[in-house]
């Protein structure tokens, strides 16, 4: 039966944050707090977890399915499950912590609307997360780079024996974070929201800490819970207007092809006719899915599943975009951007023409090389240099960029989900930019 889409304003959370500091487990505390596992399936964890000497580790199995995962105790890939609140709906996505499965997080990150950035308070892991090689300042600033409007820090493990709900702790963990978040583009005081909890013991989750557990955390936040945060994240930015862009995540092949992919911009509607591009390939939607529920069509910031007709599945990928057939995208092999270099690898520390990398944008990732720097910006735009010969970490520059494969792109200014980006190299994210313009 098909029904007409849930008025409620639908929400991609991104769990992002360091390897161990409980991305997982949050994500199963929720899902057991809001009764969509059952006991008799987390005491079954509970006995698979004692098996393998890591009694702790029984929450994080409800989103880590793969066996690999559970015996690693890592997230490898991105794990999504929906669930609902009182005033919206909420796709929550687990995003791998280590520096190995960055792409992965990529992947998750570009989708969301908000972020949960997990801290562990316990002594010496937060400070392994956020210094050195730790993955807490890389992921924070790829959220950022990648759309992330909202951000909430969870300082999680706060029961911990070495923290104890420790207020100094965790005002610790804080003054270290506010100036980096600035640095990564948050508006700390509007955008990014603090909270103390416990994920595996369920405290400050779903239900409010109270006075006996925490006697200074209550007074936090008008002390809403994070369930409580989440669904009162005042959102903006979204617009149905707009000609339809939808990002493909994947696809398969079930009675025809079906798209998995977020919408971006626009609407879609069954019976609709679509373009697929950069093939510019014209197919018809057939039937929308939202929640597992048919649905008439679907808006901006939907996750959707597209059955299509006219398509074959090698004719569509992770990568793809699909257009309103009146404004669809060719695909770009070369941008001019402005680029913002953030860090330059010891063996390569000038970033000049003729500098590879992989360039990441929305679910597209592909080999570039750098082939012009055509200016250098001071702190306030304008060009201090012309045709520098190189750049430095810490420089903002204007480049163009030569993709090996055309990818869908467009002006930050016209779609910023289709015009921001990210230059990774040898595993490190070296730059952020946002598209000028593409050829």
């Amino acid at each position: 039966m098909i029904k007409s889409a849930d008025p409620r304003e639908h929400l991609n959370v991104v769990f992002i944050g360091h390897v161990d500091a409980g991305k997982s487990t949050l994500c199963g505390s929720i899902l057991y707090s809001l009764g969509i596992v059952d006991k008799r399936t987390i005491e079954k964890y509970e006995a698979e977890a004692k098996e393998k000497n890591r009694e702790s580790w029984f929450l994080a199995y409800i989103m880590d399915t793969d066996d690999s995962e559970r015996e690693k105790g890592k997230t490898v890939s991105i794990n999504l499950c929906d669930i609902e609140l009182e005033n919206r709906r909420v796709t929550i996505i687990d995003a791998p912590g280590h520096k190995n499965y960055v792409p992965s997080m990529i992947s998750g990150a570009s989708q969301a609307d908000a972020a949960i950035l997990v801290i562990s308070a316990r002594k010496g892991e937060f400070e392994a997360g956020f210094e050195g090689l730790g993955q807490t300042r890389e992921h924070a600033m790829l959220a950022k780079t990648l759309g992330v409007q909202k951000l909430i820090v969870v300082i999680n493990k706060m029961d911990e024996s070495t923290v104890k709900w420790s207020q100094d702790r965790y005002e610790h963990c804080c003054k270290k974070l506010r100036p980096f978040l600035k640095a990564c583009g948050f508006k700390v005081k509007k955008d990014v929201t603090f909270l103390p909890i416990s994920a595996l013991g369920f405290i400050n989750v779903k239900d409010k800490i109270t006075a006996d557990v925490c006697p200074w955390a209550p007074q936090l936040n008008e002390g809403k819970s994070l369930l409580e945060l989440v669904d009162s994240l005042q959102m903006s930015g979204r617009d149905n207007t707009k000609p339809l862009r939808m990002t493909i995540l994947d696809r398969y092949n079930e009675r025809g092809v079906v798209i998995m992919g977020k919408v971006e911009a626009g609407v879609c509607f069954v019976g609709q006719k679509i373009c697929v591009c950069p093939n510019l390939q014209e197919v018809k939607v057939e039937s929308i899915v939202v929640n597992e529920n048919e649905v008439e069509g679907a808006g901006t910031g939907e996750n959707v599943l597209l059955r299509c007709s006219g398509l074959n599945e090698n004719e569509v990928s992770k990568g793809h975009v699909i257009c309103s057939r009146f404004s669809p995208i060719a695909g770009a092999t070369e941008v001019i951007a402005q680029v913002v270099i953030l860090n330059l690898l010891p063996h390569r520390p000038l970033f000049s023409a003729g500098y590879n990398a992989v360039f990441h944008a929305h679910t597209a990732e592909e080999e570039c090389t750098v082939y012009e720097i055509a200016a250098e910006l001071d702190k306030t735009g304008k060009i201090s240099k012309k045709n520098p010969a190189y750049a430095k970490a810490g420089a903002t520059i204007i480049c163009k960029i030569r993709l090996d494969r055309s990818i869908c792109l467009e002006a930050y200014e016209k779609t910023m989900e289709l015009g921001r980006f990210t230059l990774r190299d040898e595993g490190t994210t070296i730059a952020i930019g946002r598209v000028k313009k593409v050829r």
